[in-house]
């Protein structure tokens, strides 16, 4: 489904990717761990086209993708929550929701998914005239995740959904994550949290300092000592 090869972005004098390369199936849940300033978010922001590449491709559904404009990505339905969440915040819930459909003109289609929305995310419903601003830091990002899925994403990727949560709300985000990945969508997770990235993720790629130093089956990375030495505090 997703193919990045060779991929090189550089921040002045600074290489952040040094040619990484790695596939997401469809289907699966992958997950990119590595420590602060490894290049996981510049990875999400080059396939999604915010940042330009030097070098590298990258294709999406057999569709080469690496030179095309961010908002026409969007329209491929390869989908980003950002880090930090982002949502509008000067508007209600649901005119967030509204515009992660921005892109689409089927009104039925729309209101389903909706619908669905609420389903995924009791919170939304009950709250869903109270201005965005005001919500907690787990309903931010319960919105900001059902906001993209209101473009129907066909690949969603996920910058950091558990940052600046308490650990009951990990759990119930990553359980969540679980049950889009369930419904069809393909998830590419980037996440600080390495014990609940591999946790469900199928398969993973270890970045550091711009660089996959290992990738390989989630529940075996997860027992690799060099793995669990540097990120899972044993």
């Amino acid at each position: 489904m997703l193919e990045v090869k060779n991929l090189t972005v550089s921040y002045g004098a600074i290489k952040a990717l040094r040619g990484i390369s790695f596939e997401v199936k469809e289907g699966e849940i992958i997950t990119l761990i590595g420590s602060n300033g490894a290049g996981k978010t510049t990875t999400l922001h080059s396939i999604s086209n915010i940042i330009k590449k030097q070098s590298g491709s990258v294709v999406f559904n057999g569709e080469d993708i690496t030179n095309l404009d961010a908002d026409k990505i969007v329209r491929r339905n390869l989908i980003q929550v950002p880090e930090g969440r982002r949502i509008f915040a000067n508007l209600t819930v649901k005119e967030n929701l509204e515009l992660g459909a921005f892109t689409r003109k089927d009104k039925t289609g729309i209101k389903a998914d909706m619908e669905k929305v609420y389903e995924l995310f009791p919170r939304m419903k009950e709250r869903i005239k109270q201005i965005a601003g005001t919500l907690s830091g787990g309903e931010l990002q319960m919105l900001a995740m059902g906001r993209a899925l209101m473009a129907q994403p066909k690949l969603l990727l996920l910058d950091e959904p558990s940052m600046g949560l308490a650990p009951i709300l990990v759990d119930e985000i990553f359980s969540i994550v679980q049950k889009i990945n369930e419904t069809g969508t393909t998830i590419l997770l980037v996440e600080q949290n390495a014990f609940k990235a591999l946790s469900i993720a199928d398969r993973a790629y270890v970045l550091e300092t711009g660089t996959i130093v290992k990738e390989g089956k989630a529940e075996e990375l997860a027992k690799d000592p060099a793995v669990k030495a540097a990120y899972l505090g044993g």
